[in-house]
């Protein structure tokens, strides 16, 4: 499919290409693929959260895209310009002037707000499960508020494929509802997401405005790093065993941010972890590679890699070349290639799973909240999900080792599937490229209305 030629602005919020999280990353790639595949003279930007601007480089259809990223902050030292409190006061006092002269000069004054201004459209992905309070509330405000900040100042909102909600306390409905009920477009990765946001946006007296779309983590292209270092085991040895993936969480493996089984997982997550690996190859004779797919700092609990190095100190000596660890940073590409080397894939991060599923790789995932279920039984017939708040270490080990033997026949199954999801995703813009008037030229007209009107 040729794209026509139209020129956009569009900017892209709750996703970057700086996180540690190979997943956060992976969503910012697939969504600026998407928005190019429409809109192929397109400019994209990324608005979010960093000390200092800077511009990212991608190769998209065999053309290298620089994408800017305009930083904002989230900081209690209000005396910097870019401050998300700031710019919030300085738009609600712009919508106090009807004249767009006097509305424009005073934005003009401020190179942050006049970067939102100049966009036709902005969409947020807030990291793929953080519009909600599952994390607690201080999550939910750093993902919501430069939704608000946008609506404010009278920009088409599209809230990406995400997971949407759950929202157990008044104050997060409050929150969320309010952006619902503006944005120009709501899509959820899940259909449990589209039951529970439209009976919120009920409450706020509307609905109908959900859909359902697959995560944009889809359509990410796996990337051969120039050097991969992995140690304990050979992935190209010539061995005859399968080799069997394993992405470790060191959220889950600290006990979440609270250290204390924050999301009520049934069995200890570390010592299930430790029983798998010693299950999968002294049981099911395979070879096990631990992947981690957060990379951060050494002293940081929630890296996988942390976790996962933990555990190869631990079990290596045991397992001589049957087990392995993938060490040193890879980009989410670079990580998704290396997925694409197993045979079968377990994974405790969403988009980890999503990389091999991706690639038509067999996979389980050891899940923590609904969003797993509500994205990963979208795709097969057979759940690949385990619910770690539901099943205990036996129960977990048995669906692996099940999963594990039917994994040829997954394979077919994601073999079907998977160009229909990839065609989904990668099109996702494309419905406002192929309107009888550009969909941007819609979104734009509609953000001018409501320059003088209150939201």
């Amino acid at each position: 499919m040729k794209a026509p030629p139209l020129r956009v602005s569009v900017g892209v919020m709750g996703a970057s290409f700086e996180a540690g999280n190979s997943g956060v990353n992976a969503l910012a790639e697939g969504t600026v693929r998407s928005i190019l595949r429409a809109f192929r003279e397109g400019e994209v930007f990324v608005l979010d959260y960093n000390r200092h601007p800077s511009c990212h480089s991608l190769h998209i259809e065999g053309r290298e895209v620089s994408v800017p990223l305009v930083n904002i902050r989230f900081s209690k030292w209000l005396i910097q310009p870019n401050n998300i409190a700031i710019l919030i006061l300085l738009a609600m006092v712009s919508r106090m002037f009807p004249s767009p002269n006097i509305r424009g000069k005073l934005i003009g004054m401020n190179s942050y707000l006049h970067r939102i201004d100049e966009a036709d459209f902005l969409v947020s992905l807030a990291g793929g499960d953080s519009f909600s309070d599952i994390y607690g509330l201080g999550r939910l405000f750093y993902v919501a508020l430069p939704q608000i900040l946008v609506l404010l100042m009278g920009k088409p909102l599209i809230l990406m494929p995400q997971t949407l909600g759950p929202y157990h306390g008044w104050f997060a409905k409050v929150i969320a509802g309010w952006i619902l009920k503006r944005a120009k477009g709501i899509y959820s990765r899940d259909r449990i997401g589209v039951t529970e946001t439209e009976a919120l946006l009920r409450w706020q007296g509307s609905s109908g405005k959900v859909r359902c779309c697959y995560d944009m983590g889809f359509i990410l292209e796996p990337i051969k790093p120039e050097r991969l270092d992995v140690e304990g085991l050979s992935i190209k040895d010539g061995d005859a065993s399968c080799l069997v993936g394993l992405n470790v969480s060191g959220l889950l493996y600290m006990g979440g941010y609270t250290r204390k089984n924050m999301f009520g997982l049934r069995s200890d997550y570390a010592e299930m972890v430790h029983a798998l690996i010693e299950y999968l190859i002294e049981l099911k004779g395979v070879r096990v590679l631990l992947v981690p797919h957060v990379f951060s700092r050494k002293d940081d609990s929630e890296s996988d890699s942390v976790a996962c190095e933990k555990i190869f100190r631990n079990l290596g000596g045991r397992y001589p070349g049957k087990l392995g660890l993938v060490c040193g940073h890879y980009n989410q590409n670079e990580v998704k290639y290396v997925i694409g080397q197993c045979e079968f894939f377990i994974g405790s991060r969403m988009h980890a799973c999503i990389a091999a599923v991706s690639q038509m790789v067999p996979s389980l995932a050891l899940a923590y909240s609904d969003k797993f279920a509500g994205v990963m039984d979208s795709i097969v017939e057979e759940s690949l999900v385990v619910d770690q708040r539901s099943s205990d270490k036996d129960e977990t080990l048995v669906r692996i080792g099940r999963a594990l033997d039917d994994r040829a026949l997954t394979r077919q199954q994601l073999e079907r599937v998977i160009p229909q999801v990839r065609t989904q995703v990668l099109d996702f813009f494309c419905e406002w490229a192929d309107a009888p008037r550009s969909g941007a030229a819609l979104l734009h007209e509609e953000a001018t209305a409501q320059y003088s009107s209150r939201l």
